[in-house]
């Protein structure tokens, strides 16, 4: 693998998971307690012996760029090993900001083809799954495609919601139909046993759609950013205008994989990662683990507290309260009475020095301390970094509210998902 550049595309504004990317860039965002979304791409590249790792942002990319600085430092000696974040910068040649996901890549192809590879891996930045990368490219160096597209196995009732290919006998990709309905998307029906799926999987998933992951020959990618330079966007237009002249191929990821990327997603994926007995995705898994920033947090010290299917990260500091179907992170702490279900709390980048907290706490509300105060109830919400959740406040989307945004109270609701911004203050007795 040492002839792979594998490429991260961080994506954009990230409005589809507002108000999580306000302050951050979408690879950044926290996800299972200790982790964030970037580190499960680079993990893989890592755990797949690729080394050579780029990621493409254009907003918010501070924290980013401290999280990769501190998390992923090869300084071994003993190889050319790297993660770098790569920004938006405006040149003479473009002085325009990322149009689209091939566009980003455009803009950097001078640096990309600095490096002796001959493979560009382009990978995307808000998924969670595990994967050998390895038998990716060896599958597309066996077929001597130009491009290969990793695919998952769809059935009927949820292939309409994404971009679906059609292949030949050889697993060649003849055709393409984005988000196809009725009559169009029984057109779309292959057989998924060319890509190695049992004929009783194969009834049941008749479909292959599109993860949006790529293995590009170095010498294609190049020739198609330059002779489409109008084309902005790999999977809707570079892709498929491809296809007539080039040699796609289908590699078959039959795995655990989502998209995380709306916030109702990113709410279920990481409460589903406290399902009994099995989750549908583990991070216990010493063969191919998910790296991360290592902060040296003491363990959690919980007092008298009822925990039912939660994960509780390190660091975190729990009083008499009652956690249920939930996640907490980093430096969370729950006084005395909590009631939190159902929700995840993302924890804190520090902790406040006990004599602060005793002088805050006794303030009469003038300053609410970090974390979630006494007698507070949480349900179905996203409680982001550093907020500070008053004493006797109930968070529960009384009135059941799909949508809404009250940025200058502090949260939103997103499906009907009750999002605390990030450093929000939310005063002693309020009811949402």
């Amino acid at each position: 693998m040492k002839k792979v550049l594998a490429i991260i595309l961080g994506g954009g504004a990230g409005t589809r998971l507002y108000p999580l990317t306000k302050l951050r860039a979408k690879p950044a965002v926290p996800i299972a307690g200790k982790y964030r979304l970037i580190d499960i791409p680079v993990s893989n590249c890592i755990n797949s012996d690729i080394f050579k790792i780029y990621v493409l942002t254009q907003f918010n990319s501070a924290s980013l760029n401290r999280h990769i600085s501190r998390a992923y430092n090869f300084t071994t000696g003993f190889t050319e090993g790297f993660v770098e974040v790569l920004a938006a910068q405006q040149t003479p040649e473009n002085p325009n900001w990322f149009q689209g996901t091939a566009d980003a890549v455009r803009q950097y192809l001078w640096l990309f083809q600095e490096w002796n590879a001959d493979e560009y891996l382009i990978l995307s930045g808000d998924h969670l799954y595990r994967m050998d990368y390895g038998d990716f490219v060896r599958r597309h160096r066996e077929t001597g495609a130009d491009v290969t597209i990793s695919v998952v196995p769809m059935d009927h009732r949820r292939a309409s919601d994404f971009g679906l290919m059609k292949i030949d006998g050889s697993g060649r990709i003849v055709d393409f139909s984005e988000k196809p309905k009725g009559d169009a998307l029984t057109a779309m029906s292959v057989d998924t046993t060319v890509l190695g799926l049992t004929p009783e999987e194969a009834k049941q998933n008749p479909y292959i759609a599109s993860m949006g992951i790529y293995v590009f020959k170095r010498e294609a990618l190049v020739k198609l950013l330059r002779d489409f330079p109008e084309q902005t966007d790999f999977g809707k237009e570079i892709i498929p205008v491809s296809s007539k002249d080039y040699n796609l191929q289908a590699y078959l990821f039959n795995d655990y994989w989502e998209d995380i990327g709306t916030i109702e997603a990113f709410y279920d994926a990481n409460l589903a990662l406290t399902q009994q007995p099995r989750p549908p995705f583990s991070f216990y898994d010493e063969d191919a683990p998910i790296y991360t920033r290592q902060r040296y947090l003491p363990p959690s010290k919980l007092l008298d507290c009822h925990i039912r299917e939660s994960i509780i990260s390190e660091g975190c500091i729990l009083k008499n309260c009652s956690v249920t179907h939930s996640v907490l992170g980093v430096r969370s702490r729950l006084e005395s009475g909590c009631t939190i279900e159902d929700t995840l709390i993302m924890g804190a980048d520090y902790y406040q020095p006990f004599a602060e907290r005793q002088s805050e706490a006794s303030s009469q509300g003038d300053q609410i301390p970090l974390g979630i105060g006494s007698d507070t109830i949480v349900r179905r919400a996203i409680i982001d970094k550093n907020a500070r959740i008053g004493s006797n406040v109930q968070i529960v989307n009384k009135d059941r509210v799909e949508e809404a945004e009250r940025e200058n109270q502090g949260f939103y609701i997103r499906s009907g998902i009750v999002v605390v911004l990030k450093n929000a203050v939310i005063p002693d007795g309020t009811v949402i």
